[in-house]
């Protein structure tokens, strides 16, 4: 019998009603921005420990977007640098970013948790034979700028940043700049090109990001990922 435009199910209700109570029953999708690279593969690894995983995300393909709708995950890789950009703007619900890009393009984002990967530093460093008078303005080469100018207006000294997008350890090599911010590992690559870390400015790692609306409304969803996540450092450290 059809009443109202509406067909009844066996119970009674709209096929609307059902579906849309079938809407309700079925797990919130969180998308996640995963960095390209060996970083990514890393955290995408920490979250199918931690129960979320999705079998296609290591499969040879093409595919931009990896889903799982039984564990209510969407994975996407994006360029490092592009992750905040992604949750910030809403593309995705949360995301894995190092701290270094956090601090420079600081996007209008919660952070939830430090996920204890990537771990490195950002420092200055420079020549070994390198001494800073402080007569005259010192010439900073980066990839951070905003990073060198808030570290080196914190010591009210003047500098000159000169924007690079990578080699930047040529540059005071080759009389480009005084010194280089940039994130240090290991170190290999200074010591073997005759440079030395001046200072620290502070220690990188990954750290787990949310979009605030999202936060707001998928709260439960992302709760429960931040706390598996949350066991999954535990149980490393």
């Amino acid at each position: 019998m059809m009443q109202d435009g509406k067909k009844s199910g066996a119970n009674g209700a709209s096929e609307g009603e059902n579906k849309a109570a079938a809407r309700c029953d079925a797990p919130t999708m969180i998308s996640i921005a995963l960095p390209k690279g060996r970083l990514g593969e890393k955290v995408y690894a920490m979250f199918e420990a931690a129960g979320y995983r999705c079998p296609s995300i290591r499969e040879n393909s093409r595919k931009l977007i990896f889903e799982n709708p039984d564990a209510g995950v969407r994975y996407f890789w994006v360029k490092p640098s592009d992750v905040p950009i992604y949750v910030e703007r809403g593309a995705a619900d949360v995301g894995v970013a190092g701290k270094d890009i956090l601090l420079e393009y600081e996007p209008d984002v919660y952070e939830l948790l430090d996920l204890g990967l990537g771990k490195c530093r950002m420092a200055v460093a420079a020549k070994q034979d390198f001494y800073d008078s402080g007569e005259r303005t010192l010439r900073v080469a980066t990839k951070f700028p905003e990073i060198a100018r808030q570290h080196y207006a914190g010591r009210c000294r003047d500098i000159d940043v000169i924007k690079l997008n990578g080699s930047i350890e040529l540059a005071p090599i080759l009389g480009l700049s005084d010194v280089i911010v940039d994130i240090v590992e290991t170190g290999t690559t200074l010591r073997e090109n005759n440079l030395v870390v001046l200072e620290t400015i502070f220690p990188i790692s990954a750290r787990l990001i949310v979009n605030q609306s999202a936060f707001r409304f998928k709260t439960a969803g992302i709760e429960a990922i931040t706390q598996k996540m949350k066991e999954q450092v535990e149980k490393d450290d």
